[in-house]
């Protein structure tokens, strides 16, 4: 595919690298020069004001792409074809979809100014897909199809990338174990603390765990195991491994050697990734021992990481895992909603607005959490299998990636979490139902 356009852009640039990525099998070029466009017998893309000879598909250019400034922008949403839309023009596509898809894709929104919620985060309830009602759809996914059918009208040869359905599920250990290797004075700290508060069950249920005669409630790692083997899934576990105990970041020392045991066995049987901690974000020097500390029990250079609590700013978060050396993020995602907060269910490369520069972080969003569902929406665990189902099969109408966060301690089956346990198994039935994989006993 040959895209002619007057100015040639590094907005331009990274967002034609990702739609020829999603639906090409071949890197598409910008070209500037027009007789060389007009001349050529390639499928081909006129992004200009200019109406050129020949056979092509014409998309008038939104200013956004040529400019270097982050300002806000004036959109006005609108539908075409039954999908919402903005940028609207006299496009042959009915808007600029290559503007529509870099604003949405790059996050413009989030480097404006807003109110942030008291971790920080950009609010879900901030963001247009939220406003216009499109947070639920993978909505640049759905636009790409429509676009390949408007390819096809013009090269009814073009050949398009075939994409699969993925599900990936993945996991947050904020604390692997909800009673055991916790330390003498950790554990005497919470008995009293139970006792003075009445709750004796808790007290009884403690000392049998540490007793040996239970198993611990968020050991669930065998469990999850025989689903990943039924439902034929290739999980990913982020460990929160801060050296430091404090209100957000409780998780088992790294220095444990039980919790060494699970990180090494882990790593050896699935892919893992770092769970920087909440102290982390305010101290870079601490992402990187904790990137260290994991590598290192590990044995391998971990790339991959999800903030604690998705704390998350842009640029400065993104930009701190680059040079901490980290390759991947799965922050993608709202704590306060479910959705697709990119608007997309595929992995696409941060462009770093303010330094004008596609990096070399892939980001991987997801569309789920559970804990959404429990502390935000106040869900049952039925109301959220219901919201799971609907998300899975948007994502697999687009043949996208459906990816999911769950934490060990949701699936201990007890307190607020009782009836979690099912509500996931449901899911996996479900997937194995739609993918033909197997049955769930």
């Amino acid at each position: 595919m040959l895209i002619f356009s007057e100015n040639i852009t590094p907005r331009l640039r990274y967002i034609i690298h990702f739609f020829s990525q999603e639906i090409s099998d071949e890197e598409w070029r910008i070209s500037s020069d027009a007789e060389e466009f007009i001349t050529s017998h390639k499928p081909k893309i006129n992004y200009s004001n200019h109406h050129l000879n020949g056979n092509c598909l014409h998309i008038v250019p939104h200013t956004i792409l040529f400019e270097n400034i982050i300002v806000e922008q004036n959109i006005q949403c609108t539908k075409n074809n039954g999908l919402t839309i903005f940028f609207r023009n006299e496009s042959e596509t009915g808007f600029d979809i290559f503007a529509a898809g870099f604003y949405l894709l790059s996050r413009y929104e989030e480097y404006l100014p807003f109110t942030p919620d008291k971790h920080g985060r950009f609010p879900y309830q901030n963001s247009l897909a939220y406003r216009e009602g499109f947070l639920k759809k993978p909505l640049i996914n759905y636009w790409l199809q429509q676009f390949k059918n408007q390819i096809l009208s013009k090269y009814p040869d073009f050949t398009f990338k075939e994409k699969k359905f993925q599900f990936l599920p993945t996991y947050d250990i904020d604390m692997a174990w909800s009673y055991r290797h916790k330390g003498f004075w950790r554990n005497s700290a919470n008995v009293v603390l139970d006792l003075l508060t009445l709750r004796f069950w808790e007290v009884a249920h403690r000392l049998k765990v540490l007793a040996g005669m239970q198993k611990d409630p968020f050991d669930v790692f065998d469990w999850l195991d025989e689903l990943h083997e039924i439902g034929k899934l290739n999980p990913l576990y982020f460990f929160l491994v801060a050296e430091r105990v404090s209100k957000f970041d409780k998780n088992i020392s790294p220095k444990n050697p039980a919790m060494k045991r699970v990180i090494e066995q882990h790593s050896r049987e699935y892919s893992i990734g770092l769970h920087p901690s909440y102290r982390s974000n305010e101290d870079e020097k601490v992402l990187i021992s904790e990137k260290g500390i994991l590598s290192e029990i590990a044995k391998e250079d971990v790339q991959s990481s999800r903030q604690h609590y998705l704390k998350m700013n842009l640029p400065e978060t993104y930009r701190r895992l680059l040079s901490a050396g980290i390759r991947k993020d799965f922050t993608m995602g709202y704590a306060g909603s479910n959705g697709f907060r990119a608007s997309v269910a595929s992995s696409f490369i941060w462009y770093d607005l303010k330094n004008e520069i596609e990096t070399d972080l892939l980001i991987i969003p997801f569309c789920f959490m559970e804990a959404t569902s429990v502390f935000y929406k106040k869900d049952t665990p039925e109301q959220a299998f219901a919201e799971m189902k609907q998300l899975y099969n948007e994502v697999k109408t687009v043949n996208g990636m459906f990816s999911t966060i769950w934490h060990n301690n949701s699936l201990a089956d007890e307190g607020i979490f009782k009836g979690w346990k099912d509500a996931y198994d449901s899911l996996i039935v479900y997937h194995t139902s739609c993918s033909h994989v197997g049955h769930h006993k």
